[in-house]
């Protein structure tokens, strides 16, 4: 796919592990309220076993993929799920 009608996304720790990929490209525009239903559908479980707990950039920004329902995901855009990390 071209960059020109696509978006990347990348994929963090269980997130990775989920879909066995650590990036791909996803068709653009797409809203961000429409975000986890499409990686739903591509990997069934997603949304409850790793999208809930998961942060989402896009861009240099945490998003609220719930509360943004104006922001558009853009071709050439950087989006990044990231789930939540912990220390010790």
């Amino acid at each position: 796919m071209s960059t020109s009608t696509t978006f990347q996304i990348h994929y963090f720790a269980s997130a990775s592990t989920y879909t066995g990929k650590q990036t791909e490209r996803l068709p653009a525009p797409l809203p961000l309220p429409q975000l986890f239903d499409t990686l739903e559908s591509m990997y069934p479980g997603i949304k409850e076993k790793v999208l809930t707990s998961c942060g989402v950039s896009l861009g240099d920004e945490y998003v609220d993929v719930e509360a943004d329902i104006q922001v558009m995901i853009h071709p050439g855009d950087e989006v990044a799920v990231i789930p939540p990390v912990s220390s010790g």
